[in-house]
């Protein structure tokens, strides 16, 4: 209890003495103001106010000084000849590894270029249901022109390759054949006119499962093998309307192959890439071989497709062939297929 007098006798002088000091400390801040030149009654009303407000001040100085907006930075113009400018501009040559697009593109009805494509048909002859399965790619590897993937112009260098087999779809999908493709295509070209040159090869082997359901055919397989040069030229007539011729040298050949091959044809579509919609096609391509007496045979698709920004194409439709097989382990054999396609072009 005495420890409890004590404690509320101090607190309370502590508070009495704190009473006093307020008048001297207020007066002593009234003196101070005085000595500035502000009266006592700013003291008291600043003191007494709530909120305080401040009033800007303007200094003549800083106003005429233009300072720019920091949300709208000044905009420098390049002189159009400028190495700057043309260094980010999009028809500005330079070397490129890897380079998006192709110049040269894939005949769409050609039997042997490379794609993802799945062909499922009737052959008239052996009266069979067929599919032809192909796997494979096209890609720039080096390029020296233009970056512009929607309008590709320049010199590039390309690499492609693919298989291309044959299942017999009423036997389990038995592998009859496959033709083996890859190259080096030198491109050089335009929105207009495109042109390759490059070295092909073309070898063919027998399905196993083939030889297996028919005894013997392993003894009489033929060993068809083409290397050889090949020069193509494309020229859009139209930006729709595309015709293409291609001449085919071989310098290493066996199997019956004989040195000459020709193909050539045509193909209508939209130009560009399409909308959700797509657009209609239709291709056609022909193929003259020597060892034919440079007889051969007629590819015609016709269908839907979608096209992306670098030529990339997804089609759909119908397909029909007539000649000499499209298969080169049977390139004696005469064939008429009439079915449906799935071809995605590079």
């Amino acid at each position: 209890m005495l420890r409890s007098r004590v404690i509320d006798t101090v607190s309370f002088r502590a508070l009495a003495l704190l009473a006093c000091a307020w008048p001297v400390i207020f007066s002593v801040d009234a003196a101070s103001a005085i000595d500035r030149g502000q009266g006592v009654e700013t003291i008291v009303e600043s003191a007494t106010t709530e909120v305080w407000q401040h009033e800007e001040t303007s200094n003549p100085s800083v106003e005429d000084e233009s300072l720019p907006a920091l949300d709208e930075p000044p905009i420098v113009e390049l002189p159009a000849d400028s190495f700057l400018a043309d260094e980010y501009s999009l028809n500005a040559w330079a070397w490129q590894w890897l380079p998006e697009g192709l110049i040269y593109h894939s005949y769409m009805a050609g039997v042997h270029e490379p794609r993802m494509a799945l062909v499922t048909f009737y052959e008239a002859g052996d009266a069979r249901t067929l599919w032809d399965a192909t796997l494979g790619g096209r890609v720039g590897m080096l390029k020296y022109g233009n970056c512009d993937p929607a309008n590709l112009e320049g010199y590039q260098l390309d690499f492609y390759g693919a298989a291309i087999a044959r299942l017999d779809v009423e036997n389990q999908q038995n592998l009859d054949s496959t033709d083996y493709v890859f190259g080096f295509p030198l491109t050089w070209g335009d929105e207009q006119l495109q042109f390759e040159f490059g070295y092909a090869h073309l070898s063919s082997h027998l399905g196993d499962e083939f030889a297996i359901s028919h005894p013997g055919s392993l003894a009489d397989r033929v060993n068809y093998v083409r290397d050889s040069f090949e020069f193509g030229a494309s020229y859009y007539v139209i930006p729709a309307w595309r015709a293409y011729g291609e001449v085919g040298w071989a310098f290493h050949r066996s199997g019956g192959a004989e040195p000459l091959a020709l193909q050539f044809g045509t193909e209508l579509s939209r130009p560009g890439p399409t909308d959700r919609q797509g657009t209609p096609f239709i291709a056609l391509n022909a193929r003259l071989r020597e060892e034919h007496d440079f007889g051969g045979d007629l590819a015609a698709q016709v269908g839907w497709l979608r096209r992306g920004l670098r030529g990339q194409t997804l089609r759909f439709g119908a397909h029909y062939y007539n000649g000499k097989s499209s298969q080169s382990q049977f390139f004696q054999t005469s064939e008429e297929q009439i079915g449906l396609g799935l071809w995605y072009d590079f």
